[in-house]
């Protein structure tokens, strides 16, 4: 594709992970344009590039591993090659059920500034990114001034941080402070890409129904979880579409004064904890 005539004038679209969320948006935003779709799991990408590619979706499958500035590096500069670069999806994260403290910390907090990193000098006017985070991130005790490092460090700082040693080899803190450094980072990030004509913003989700949530589920957490959904009034998983619905919004034309901030799509779970949980 590279190098082709008409490469500048097709709009792109890149998805990281390639799970439940990540192929529901690249269906939702996919349909006329390039996905380029990102995976760090060969077979899953061959999955899901498979299927989309059956559905009659374009799709350019790369495995990329967040964790590492050269490969994200790779698969930016591949998608701004092939066209207009109009929508950044990072959806690729992992849980406290499946992943050790440090993977934790590894992919969610320091993978994400690698993203927000390689694509925030490739965003032209009219580009719009979205990282998905999670409710979880509004529940992180941070002081301002953690919050301020966390949000500003260089990534390839972000393991060092002091203060992460409180995490000890607690999964659930570690998920906690990680998808909190998403909020933080993209809330530092906005002004550099609202300079390009450019926005940056997060999505939190709730408990969502894809494999991972089921993995928690099953986790030794899992039945909070559950309780969770009904003391809420929600009564129920969220769906991927859900969220990609979410996106689409993030990243289409009804949100051009939307930058730098996050959006609970959590069936009320976050409010409930707030307003209404026994303390």
């Amino acid at each position: 594709m590279e190098g082709s005539p008409l490469g500048e004038h097709r709009d792109v679209v890149v998805v990281t992970g390639a799970g439940g969320m990540g192929t529901a948006v690249a269906r939702r935003l996919g349909s006329g344009r390039v996905v380029f779709l990102a995976e760090a799991s060969p077979d899953q990408l061959d999955r899901a590039v498979d299927a989309l590619r059956a559905e009659g979706y374009e799709v350019e499958g790369m495995v990329v591993d967040v964790c590492d500035r050269a490969s994200v590096q790779r698969l930016a500069e591949a998608a701004a090659d092939a066209g207009r670069l109009t929508a950044v999806v990072h959806t690729a994260g992992v849980s406290a059920a499946t992943a050790s403290v440090r993977t934790i910390l590894e992919v969610n907090m320091v993978g994400t500034a690698h993203v927000l990193d390689a694509f925030e000098p490739l965003a032209v006017r009219g580009t719009a990114m979205v990282c998905v985070s999670s409710m979880a991130g509004h529940y992180a005790s941070l002081s301002q001034e953690q919050e301020s490092v966390l949000a500003t460090a260089p990534a390839e700082e972000l393991l060092a941080l002091d203060f992460l040693t409180t995490v000890g080899d607690d999964g659930i803190k570690a998920y906690i402070l990680s998808k909190r450094a998403n909020h933080v980072r993209v809330e530092a990030a906005a002004l550099a890409w609202s300079r390009r004509g450019a926005r940056v913003n997060s999505v939190s989700p709730g408990v969502i129904s894809t494999a991972m949530a089921k993995a928690e589920a099953e986790s030794a957490s899992g039945a909070d979880m559950l309780k969770l959904l009904e003391a809420c009034g929600a009564g129920r998983s969220g769906t991927p579409q859900e969220i990609a619905s979410a996106v689409a919004y993030l990243t289409g034309p009804d949100s051009l004064y939307v930058n730098g901030t996050d959006l609970l799509v959590d069936g009320g779970q976050a409010a409930w904890i707030r307003r209404h949980r026994m303390t």
